[in-house]
């Protein structure tokens, strides 16, 4: 056999293990409880993620950086948004490592408790007025806390769902995870929401902005008793049983499966892009460049993220019938014909085209994501299922979701009309990724 042969067999291997660990358990636990503990950190964690994305579009300019000039105050807004994002994979490393090592049950446990009391923290931080640099030093700081809570919560939250899913339905359970990201981002923007319209503008930058990032205490401790009463996963519990743990999951990651890992990469990141451009970038770009309320912007972006939340068990489910490779490849062209379209429509300023628009191109990201929480773990083994998914998926969201604020804020600062920049840009990330996808084998088929 060639050394070509081996390296593909070595990285199939991720595929066939799947079928091996999941049989069925004595003891099973109700799947419907499963899913809920998983979702719930889901949908905490982008709360928080996505109250963060709406301060810096609509806030954290003049409250943090009032010596900056506008458009210069929201770059540097979103540039701590970044941070977040760029500490995802330090926190997948850690966190992934503790799954392999230690069981997925416990990062579920840490991962929300970091988000959340990082958020509640950012919620009570002064502004520059009161602090002067120190405040936003310490809001990256809080932003960075944020980011390595994130950067386990997936991984983990979905391995709990696909590990403990019978075969024939991984991707169904596993999608309700996906579902997190999107009523996360409708109880945040509905907070939010309700601030903007009862308050008045100085009282919204005075104290409003901040109740959004103090509920999430609530939402975090109702999320840790979730996932305390939930059960570690069958397929952890046998790699303990058969004392087949691998110490050093990273290390044989990168030495067997570097090419998955920044296949898998690559293939998110076009999803990240485009579904950050259609929320924080367009937020912004609209209620500041458009002239759009921002109430009637985050009532937009609310119905369409809810469109796209009904829409994942069904692509969920499609996964387990038709395969996730090819609802990925699906996803991957539907955002690529979407880009142009929906740039066009969000230009008109108009509320009914906002949402079509914003609708249309969130229903092509949930085709290539919503089959994601089932898929990339399939592309793993099982000893180093959890780092090759976080590490993996979060180099795609650091990649897609962390530049693109501060990319298409900048191709589209002094441009009147169509904003071609941002197009491209999406466009040729769509091409990547669906490049990317097109290397990678089908998994349904192993159950």
């Amino acid at each position: 056999m060639t050394q070509s042969s081996e390296n593909q067999v070595s990285e199939l291997k991720g595929g066939e293990h799947q079928a091996k660990d999941a049989a069925p358990v004595a003891g099973r636990p109700s799947m419907a409880r499963v899913a809920a503990a998983g979702s719930i950190g889901t949908v905490i964690e982008y709360y928080d993620f996505f109250i963060y994305g709406s301060a810096a579009a609509l806030v954290f300019g003049p409250v943090y950086f009032p010596n900056f000039s506008s458009t210069a105050g929201t770059l540097a807004a979103f540039a701590t948004f970044a941070t977040g994002f760029i500490a995802r994979p330090v926190g997948s490393l850690l966190f992934g490592h503790i799954g392999d090592r230690h069981g997925r049950r416990t990062v579920l446990l840490i991962s929300v408790l970091a988000t959340g009391l990082a958020t509640v923290s950012i919620g009570l931080l002064p502004g520059y007025a009161s602090l002067g640099v120190a405040a936003p030093l310490l809001l990256t700081l809080m932003r960075i806390v944020q980011g390595l809570g994130v950067g386990g919560e997936w991984s983990a939250a979905v391995l709990l769902a696909s590990e403990h899913a019978p075969p024939g339905r991984r991707g169904l359970w596993a999608g309700f995870p996906q579902t997190g990201p999107t009523v996360g981002f409708v109880l945040a923007n509905g907070i939010m929401l309700a601030m903007t319209a009862t308050l008045t503008d100085e009282q919204f930058r005075t104290w409003g902005w901040r109740v959004p990032f103090l509920c999430a205490g609530v939402l975090t401790l109702v999320g840790y008793i979730l996932r305390s009463k939930v059960d570690e996963t069958p397929t952890f519990l046998a790699l303990t049983a058969r004392r087949t743990l691998e110490r050093a999951p990273l290390a044989r990651l990168m030495r067997h499966h570097w090419r998955r890992v920044l296949l898998v990469a690559g293939a998110v990141t076009a999803a990240y892009a485009v579904n950050y451009a259609a929320t924080t970038w367009a937020l912004s770009q609209a209620t500041g460049r458009l002239g759009v309320d921002p109430t009637v912007m985050l009532l937009c972006l609310m119905g369409s993220m809810a469109v796209m939340g009904i829409a994942t068990p069904l692509v969920a489910l499609l996964g387990d019938r038709y395969g996730r490779r090819r609802l990925s490849l699906l996803g991957c062209g539907a955002m690529a014909l979407c880009v142009v379209p929906y740039l066009a429509m969000l230009q008109t300023g108009r509320v009914g085209m906002i949402l079509t628009g914003t609708s249309m191109i969130l229903l092509a990201v949930i085709t290539m994501l919503g089959v994601q929480g089932a898929y990339i773990p399939e592309l793993f083994e099982p000893q180093l299922r959890c780092t090759g998914t976080a590490f993996a998926y979060n180099i795609g969201a650091v990649l897609g979701g962390a530049l693109t604020p501060l990319v298409a804020t900048r191709l589209s600062s002094g441009v009147q009309g169509m904003p071609w920049g941002v197009a491209g840009y999406l466009l040729v990330l769509c091409v990547v990724s669906l490049g990317c996808v097109v290397r990678l084998p089908e998994t349904s088929s192993e159950g």
